[in-house]
């Protein structure tokens, strides 16, 4: 872990955790087997999504979003509501644990709204509710998505100044990355395809959202005020075939969990 010196480990006293992130967060309680009892956790959600207005005009329906399960649906409603910041506000958490997986996503974008064009979303069939219609597709790997992404990391920043909302907290950033190879529990290892569907019909390049994560990553370290870091070495960034929720670059194998985990200081 890199980041403030002579700081127990963000976890080791306990306390109260909001993650700002996605599943390979989230799952380190999973795979430790820890309460989740103090654990707020926001994902599908993007940076630029997390500040940005709602969509005017903007009604959803009522009950769950058809094809996701209640975890997902709830991500998905929390993000088109942006209730995300306030949930995080009001949690008073002791510890802000981030990561940027969920910013492979592209953004819908338009009249100061921005939503995220998550894979959830277009599964629920909720992209095409009238007020998002008329919204743009940011690609992620391009220029105006870089611009949006720099103000909201700015605007995150901010939150942990002195007298900010979350300036008793603790930010730390798990610096994930995309494995290019699997490693099965027998020790066998085999290269990943290049690319990645991130939502249906749309493939990106594993070299690509790597280079834009490094980005990211030394963008948070220069903005985010007492910013530690916690990643793993390459050694373990590896895919795990049998993980819970299906092979992906990002669904890894358990040391990995197991290393972050011994980072944070989790118990």
């Amino acid at each position: 872990m890199t980041g403030p010196s002579r700081l127990p480990p963000p976890l080791a006293g306990g306390g109260r955790v909001a993650i700002l992130g996605s599943c390979v967060s989230r799952d380190l309680w999973r795979m430790a087997g820890a309460p989740t009892d103090d654990l707020l956790y926001i994902s599908r959600t993007r940076l630029p999504s997390l500040f940005g207005a709602r969509p005017a005009g903007l009604v959803l329906p009522e009950g769950p979003a058809p094809g996701l399960r209640p975890n997902p649906a709830r991500a998905l409603r929390t993000d088109l509501s942006k209730t995300g910041l306030d949930e995080i506000v009001r949690f008073r958490p002791d510890v802000v644990l981030l990561d940027f997986i969920d910013e492979r996503f592209d953004l819908l974008a338009g009249e100061g709204a921005v939503v995220t064009a998550s894979w959830e979303l277009e599964t629920s069939g909720w992209d095409a509710l009238p007020p998002l219609m008329p919204l743009r597709r940011l690609d992620a790997l391009g220029d105006a998505d870089a611009t949006l992404w720099r103000r909201a990391l700015d605007a995150l920043a901010t939150l942990f100044t002195p007298g900010a909302p979350l300036s008793g907290a603790r930010p730390v950033l798990h610096a994930a990355t995309w494995a290019g190879a699997l490693r099965t529990a027998s020790g066998r290892t085999e290269a990943l395809e290049p690319e990645l569907e991130i939502t249906p019909g749309r493939r990106a390049p594993r070299e690509a959202h790597n280079a834009r994560l490094a980005r990211m990553h030394a963008l948070a370290r220069a903005a985010i005020p007492g910013l530690e870091v916690v990643k793993a070495p390459d050694s373990l960034i590896f895919s795990d075939p049998d993980h819970v929720w299906g092979l992906s670059p990002f669904h890894y194998v358990g040391d990995y969990y197991a290393e972050i985990w011994r980072q944070l200081g989790g118990r």
